[in-house]
């Protein structure tokens, strides 16, 4: 165990991690999840207590599609270009979702947003960028939590499709 983090097994998850976990096993998943001892909002802070690349941080991004969630899997390097985003996902408009949106389709707070693990799955976009890094970290549920994984398992496990974003 490092002093930045800890395996799930040193300490307590927190229930929304709980579940991921859960999900992440259901599907097959390898990674497990780690807790973080400080959290990590945004893929420059997880990046830094990884000790790893922002652009191998994939950035959970909840957006309101036309009424409907749409979470983005992207690199924590890019931006979300919300115009080509909506005419890849066929919608008319794309714009950031409320922290009362985002709960209410993924049981997650904001900077927390796992790929998996929601009431009801949820559409998703991976950004293609994110298949550059041999390992890929998402967040657990939890803005303490995230876990390892693969662009390759992150398409499998969430049904997502694989596209640019920026």
């Amino acid at each position: 165990m490092s002093e930045k983090f800890s395996r799930a097994g040193g300490v307590p998850l927190p229930s929304n991690a709980v579940v991921v976990q859960s999900a992440l096993r259901e599907l097959g998943a390898a990674g497990e999840i780690i807790v973080l001892a400080e959290k990590a909002p945004t893929a420059a802070t997880a990046a830094a207590q990884l000790g790893c690349e922002v652009g191998a941080i994939a950035n959970s991004l909840v957006f309101d599609a036309d009424g409907s969630p749409l979470l983005v899997l992207t690199s924590g390097a890019h931006r979300v270009d919300v115009e080509l985003v909506a005419r890849t996902a066929g919608v008319a408009t794309v714009r950031r979702a409320t922290p009362e949106f985002v709960r209410q389709a993924t049981g997650q707070p904001i900077g927390g947003v796992a790929p998996v693990g929601h009431p009801v799955r949820v559409r998703t976009l991976v950004d293609n960028w994110l298949s550059k890094h041999e390992v890929v970290w998402a967040a657990g549920g939890h803005p303490h939590t995230v876990f390892p994984t693969t662009f390759d398992e992150l398409v499998r496990i969430t049904g997502g499709t694989p596209v640019d974003v920026e």
